[in-house]
C-alpha cells in the first residue's frame, strides 16, 4: 500500500494547534493538488474556517472520545476523503501510544510538533508531568505560545531537555515575535576527567560529540559499554565497537560506532558481543570510515552482559 504521510500536532487545548493548523493550510505552497484529512481530536475556542484554506481538497472528521481512535476509524476516514496525508489535531489529554496503536499499517509519521500555553506550562509540567512528557519525549520541535518578557526561558528549556534533546524550542512572544531557544546544554560526562565515563543512556551523546570534535578528545581515554563488529574489512587487530543508534524514529536506527585496536588484549571477538572499554583516543585514516576519523586504542576489554532490549538503543533523549 501507498505510504500515507502523518502531520502530528501535539498539545494541551488552547496551545495554539488550531491558530497554526489554520495558517498553514492557508498557505498556498501546502496545494499540490491532493487531498488532505484533518483529523480534529479536540474542540477548543477557535473553530477551523475552510473557506480560508489555500489547500483546496481538506476533509474534517471530529474524534470526541478516545474510544473512537481506531484503526477501522482512521481507515474509513481515508477511504470517504481519498486522502493522500493526514494532518492531526491531538487532544492534549490522550496519550500518543493511543494513536499510534490506531494507526493503519500504511500510515508513517512523517512531521511531530508540540505546543503549549505559556502561562501555564509550568504548572501544567508540575500536575500533568506525564502527559507533558509524552508530548515532548518524540516531537521535533517544541513552541511556547503567549510568551512574555518576565518569564525565564531557562525554566521551559530546563523542562523540555529535561525529557529531549532533540527539539527545536521556539518562543512566540504575545504580539507575534518569535526566537529560537540558543541555550547551550553541557554534556552529560566530563570531558576532562581523567578517564571519561560514558553511561549506557548517553552514549548517543559521546558519539556525536566524538564524531564532530574529535580534536578535543585526541589523547584522553573513554571508558564505555558497545556492541562490537567484526569485519575482515577493518584490518587486522581491530573490531567496530558502538551501539544501534536512534536519532528520530524507529525508522532511522542504525549501528554506528568507532574503530577500535584490540591491541590482543581480547581474543575471540565476534559480531553483536557487548563489550566493557577503556581506550585511548587516537585520529587518523581507517577502513571504517574509508577516510581519517576517531581511532581508539584499548587498554583494557572485557566482555559484559548486554544490555536490556528497551535500553540498547542508544538515544538522544
Amino acid at each position: 500500500m501507498e505510504e500515507i504521510s502523518v502531520y502530528l500536532f501535539l498539545g494541551f487545548l488552547e496551545s495554539g494547534k488550531t491558530k497554526f493548523i489554520q495558517e498553514t493550510l492557508e498557505d498556498e505552497r501546502m496545494e499540490d493538488g491532493g487531498r488532505t484529512l484533518l483529523l480534529v481530536c479536540e474542540e477548543g475556542e477557535e473553530e477551523y474556517d475552510p473557506s480560508r484554506f489555500a489547500v483546496k481538497h481538506v476533509g474534517i472528521e471530529y474524534l470526541d472520545d478516545v474510544g473512537d481512535l481506531t484503526q477501522s476509524n482512521l481507515s474509513f476516514f481515508m477511504r470517504k476523503h481519498r486522502a493522500g496525508r493526514v494532518v492531526v489535531e491531538y487532544n492534549g489529554m490522550w496519550l500518543l501510544q493511543q494513536f499510534f496503536d490506531a494507526m493503519p499499517e500504511n500510515w508513517v509519521v512523517n512531521q511531530m510538533m508540540s505546543f503549549f500555553d505559556a502561562n501555564t506550562f509550568i504548572n501544567f509540567n508540575q500536575n500533568m508531568r506525564q502527559l507533558v512528557f509524552d508530548k515532548v519525549q518524540l516531537t521535533q520541535l517544541v513552541v511556547f505560545n503567549r510568551f512574555k518578557g518576565e518569564f525565564a526561558k531557562e525554566d521551559f528549556h530546563k523542562v523540555v531537555r529535561g525529557i529531549s534533546r532533540r527539539p527545536d524550542i521556539v518562543y512566540e512572544y504575545v504580539g507575534g515575535k518569535a526566537e529560537y531557544d540558543d541555550i547551550e546544554d553541557p554534556l552529560p560526562f566530563d570531558v576532562n576527567a581523567p578517564i571519561i565515563e560514558i553511561e549506557d543512556r548517553d552514549f548517543a551523546f559521546f558519539y556525536r560529540d566524538l564524531s564532530e570534535n574529535p580534536k578535543q578528545y585526541i589523547g584522553k581515554k573513554v571508558s564505555f559499554k558497545g556492541m562490537a563488529a567484526v569485519s575482515k574489512k577493518v584490518g587486522a587487530g581491530a573490531i567496530v565497537i558502538g551501539r544501534f543508534i536512534m536519532t528520530c524514529c524507529e525508522a532511522d536506527i542504525a549501528y554506528d560506532g568507532f574503530a577500535l585496536k584490540t591491541n590482543g588484549l581480547i581474543e575471540g571477538v565476534a559480531t553483536k558481543d557487548w563489550l566493557k572499554v577503556v581506550a585511548e583516543v587516537g585520529y587518523g585514516y581507517s577502513p571504517v570510515y574509508r577516510q581519517q576519523g576517531p581511532v581508539l586504542s584499548a587498554e583494557k576489554i572485557e566482555r559484559c552482559e548486554p544490555l536490556p532490549k528497551d535500553e540498547s538503543v542508544a538515544t538522544y533523549y
